[in-house]
């Protein structure tokens, strides 16, 4: 019995989000993103591209972790993207888990 491929990945490609500004706060540096709609909602897993215009600026506090409009981004094991490890702007591959709501890059 083949196996319809269809059914193991998703349909209408990976969603690809763009940074379209920087703000960096007292407690977190937070990259507003373009219409993230329906890509992190209650029904979304798998993959993302998330790409990233703007740097952030000089001077900003290595320990504070990174967000998404709302939604923090971690690493391995749970760990948040901090600015020490942000490599900076460009194109990164991370995952989607909406039932933890944990959005984690792949490095």
């Amino acid at each position: 019995m083949a196996i319809n491929i269809r059914y193991l990945s998703n349909m209408n490609g990976i969603p690809r989000l763009e940074s379209n500004s920087v703000a960096v706060n007292t407690t977190n540096v937070v990259f507003t993103f373009t219409n993230p709609g329906p890509r992190f909602n209650n029904e979304y897993n798998g993959l993302v591209l998330l790409k990233f215009n703007q740097i952030i600026p000089t001077g900003t506090t290595g320990t504070l972790p990174i967000l998404i409009n709302n939604q923090a981004i971690t690493t391995y094991n749970g760990a948040a993207l901090t600015v020490t490890a942000f490599k900076g702007t460009g194109i990164y591959l991370a995952y989607y888990d909406s039932g933890s709501k944990t959005l984690q890059i792949i490095d």
